[in-house]
């Protein structure tokens, strides 16, 4: 692909393998986001334009790397267009309206020991992808060098957004009990 100018179309094998995922994978999201529009020849073969290929490398930044899912991606692209996806896929900040940058990975799971969080104040999250089921799991597991991430199928997946979302429930009553020992203590 380096031989290549950076103008020049791309075959749906070269971005898989300049973006490290499975062709399967890019046909997968063009059904998912309206925006994906590679030319197509005889034999269904599919050409990337350049912007194509920047926004399936932001999309890719998004879904893995910040842990966003399709349907919070599918917001910001009707939010921020598909533009922005593709300043993020060609290295630009993560900035904007609704569409901001993400908590650290896993930080809403984990407050600091030194500063326990209040009861009576809710978790505050940068975006609402942050609550779904499975994000942080996403988050932490993306963060991880490919080697070292574990293949997950769909059962594992719906087993660990059923784990997480029992271990944020056990978060919140475990705060609860907390604050009102703490309530118990000072009274």
């Amino acid at each position: 692909m380096d031989n290549k100018s950076p103008d020049a179309f791309r075959t749906i094998s070269e971005v898989a393998e300049d973006l490290d995922i499975p062709q399967h994978v890019l046909r997968f999201w063009e059904t998912r986001f309206s925006q994906i529009k590679p030319l197509k020849r005889g034999g269904g073969r599919r050409y990337y334009r350049p912007d194509d290929v920047a926004l399936l490398k932001g999309i890719r930044r998004l879904l893995y790397g910040e842990g966003y899912t399709i349907k919070g991606l599918q917001r910001i692209l009707k939010e921020q267009g598909p533009r922005y996806v593709q300043a993020i896929g060609r290295g630009a900040e993560i900035v904007g309206g609704n569409a901001a940058a993400q908590p650290p990975a896993a930080a809403h799971l984990a407050p600091s020991r030194a500063e326990p969080m209040p009861a009576s104040q809710p978790v505050q999250h940068h975006h609402a992808a942050a609550m779904e089921p499975g994000f942080a799991a996403k988050a932490l597991l993306s963060s991880l060098p490919r080697a070292a991430q574990p293949l997950v199928g769909a059962d594992d997946l719906a087993f660990l957004k059923a784990t997480l979302s029992e271990l944020i429930e056990c978060r919140r009553l475990l705060h609860g009990a907390l604050a009102g020992a703490a309530v118990g203590e000072d009274g």
